[in-house]
C-alpha cells in the first residue's frame, strides 16, 4: 500500500486495462454488484488514467488493476480484497481469502495477469458505458 503522492478523485476509484476483456467485464461485474454505486473507474489508457499515473510515479501501463479507497493506492491481490469490501453479498464475502499468505495470492494474481490477454482475450476499444453510468467513469 503506497500513500498517494497527489489529491486523487473522491471516493473509490478502479483504474483497469481498457483493452484487457477480463478487466472490462470487471468493471461491468462491479456496476451490477457494488453496495453503494460510489465507485468511479478509469481505463489507463485515456487521459485521465495516463494522468493519473503520472501523478502517483508509475508506469503508463503498470500489470496490475488499482484501487484507490480513502486514499491509498492498493495492487495486485490487496487491490482485490480492499475491492470486495465495497461490494454487496455474497460477494463482499471474498475478501476472506485475504486471510491467506500475501505471497500466494500475489503471485496467484500475477499469473492471471500475465496470461490474461491469452486467456480472455483483448478488446480493439475501450468499454463504452451505458449513458446513465457515463458519469461514474473519469
Amino acid at each position: 500500500m503506497t500513500p498517494p503522492p497527489a489529491p486523487l478523485p473522491d471516493g473509490p476509484l478502479y483504474l483497469f486495462d481498457g483493452a484487457c476483456v477480463l478487466c472490462s467485464g470487471t468493471v461491468r461485474f462491479l456496476l451490477r454488484h457494488e453496495a453503494d454505486q460510489r465507485m468511479r473507474f478509469c481505463a489507463v489508457q485515456s487521459p485521465a488514467g495516463q494522468a493519473l499515473l503520472a501523478s502517483l510515479g508509475m508506469d503508463a501501463m503498470p500489470d496490475t488493476f488499482l484501487f484507490i479507497d480513502d486514499g491509498t493506492v492498493y495492487q495486485r491481490s490487496a487491490a482485490a480484497f480492499r475491492l470486495a469490501r465495497h461490494l454487496k453479498a455474497p460477494w463482499r464475502w471474498l475478501r476472506v481469502l485475504s486471510l491467506l499468505p500475501r505471497g500466494l495470492t500475489d503471485r496467484a494474481y500475477d499469473w492471471v495477469a500475465r496470461h490474461r490477454y491469452r486467456i480472455f482475450g483483448r478488446h480493439e476499444v475501450c468499454l463504452v458505458p451505458e449513458p446513465g453510468q457515463r458519469g461514474r467513469f473519469l
